[in-house]
């Protein structure tokens, strides 16, 4: 199989010159230039142009994904190592992930292992990646491993895509909604206001509201724009202290619905993580070490740090969750850790409360449409009965 190869290279008197050439391996690119007395500077492959385009298509989360599942075929087909990545590594649908997948390669054919040649590559391949490739290759089940990442892969994907899509909807009435509040206050009610002001007399309550939020729009634009931008500068700032994002991250599991769905995604996250992990024959107190950077709260994650300091000393891991996860999943967990079976417990706990979070989600979305539409068409109400009351007024006036 041909590969692409770019180089660069010295000629005998000093000049640098640079191409591409079509070569079964690395050494024959590198026999082939010293036969045309050239000095090799450096020769590395190249990704096709197609492969170029197909990078900035993909995402880098979505190539990894595309990238593991591949490699999982190849090696499930009984692929050797260095060809899957040589394949995969031309196929790789992210410039900057054909560029990691190239280092990797370099670094196993150097004699390193794949979890060690992985680990060089954190943008692209977390410690949980890592960890799974390592305990496949000492266990003998590489494919098998691959096969459970790129499946965990393309179901965080399925999951992040729903809950984009769901919000979608929501998030582009919320935008016309502001939008046209904004243009009625900013351009429409000034004007009428002029009208009104030019013939005098007393105006409804309604009106005087609804004039007031139009000047403080228009004439106040300006501690709009200040407290803006204080928000802007102050918020990131105030979360960049570890304390308040940790007191954050705890206030935001209390609020209704929007808690309880958060601790079901950590830990929906946090055990498909674990079991993954145990299935692949790693050791429980690592496993959940590995397993806690899955959860993206803080809270989550300080819980999780407890509970792996009450496992050393040689507690049960359900006991030691305890507060942190919800009742149900101790309760699996604890089973799973009396019948032998916690790995498949774990995965179970996942399914679980991942379908719990979908449906919430849909509830959510559901109930969340008609609760916009109702208030979009409440404010529209309310700027339209204040112009026809104060043109009623205006009408009585005249006669």
């Amino acid at each position: 199989m041909s590969v692409r190869f770019r180089y660069r290279a010295a000629t005998p008197d000093g000049h640098v010159v640079e191409g591409v050439v079509q070569a079964p391996s690395r050494q024959t690119v590198l026999a082939e230039l010293r036969r045309q007395h050239l000095y090799p500077v450096t020769v590395d492959e190249a990704a096709s142009r197609s492969v170029a385009r197909a990078g900035r298509r993909l995402g880098r989360r979505a190539a990894v994904a595309l990238w593991t599942r591949n490699a999982a075929t190849l090696l499930g087909a009984g692929v050797p190592l260095d060809r899957a990545l040589a394949f995969t590594l031309q196929h790789a649908t992210h410039d900057g992930l054909a560029e990691a997948v190239r280092q990797v390669r370099r670094a196993v054919q150097g004699g390193a292992t794949l979890a060690d040649a992985l680990a060089l590559e954190p943008r692209y391949f977390d410690p949980l990646f890592v960890a799974m490739v390592a305990a496949g290759e000492s266990g003998g089940a590489l494919e098998v491993v691959f096969e459970r990442l790129s499946e965990q892969l393309e179901e965080g994907a399925e999951l992040r895509s729903q809950v984009r899509s769901a919000l979608l909807y929501p998030a582009l009435m919320a935008v016309v909604a502001c939008v046209g509040v904004g243009v009625l206050l900013g351009f429409v009610i000034p004007r009428f206001a002029g009208i009104l002001a030019d013939v005098g007399g007393t105006l409804p309550l309604s009106t005087r509201l609804l004039v007031g939020a139009s000047g403080l729009l228009t004439k106040g634009w300006w501690v709009w724009l200040l407290l803006g931008a204080a928000a802007v500068y102050a918020v990131p700032a105030a979360l960049a202290r570890p304390e308040t994002r940790r007191r954050w991250h705890a206030a935001r599991l209390a609020w209704p619905w929007v808690g309880d769905t958060e601790l079901k995604y950590a830990t929906a996250r946090l055990t498909r993580t674990l079991g993954l992990l145990l299935k692949s024959g790693v050791p429980a107190l690592p496993a959940l070490k590995i397993a806690r950077a899955s959860a993206t709260n803080l809270a989550v994650r300080e819980g999780v740090d407890r509970a792996a300091a009450a496992l050393a000393e040689g507690s049960a891991l359900a006991p030691a969750l305890a507060g942190t996860l919800p009742p149900l999943a101790l309760q699996m967990i604890a089973v799973g850790e009396e019948s032998g079976r916690l790995d498949e417990l774990c995965l179970r706990v996942a399914d679980t409360y991942d379908a719990e979070v979908r449906r919430a989600l849909r509830t959510g979305v559901t109930l969340l449409e008609p609760a916009l539409i109702l208030l979009f068409g409440a404010l529209v109400g309310f700027v339209a009965l204040a112009m026809l009351q104060a043109i009623y007024g205006i009408n009585l006036k005249a006669f």
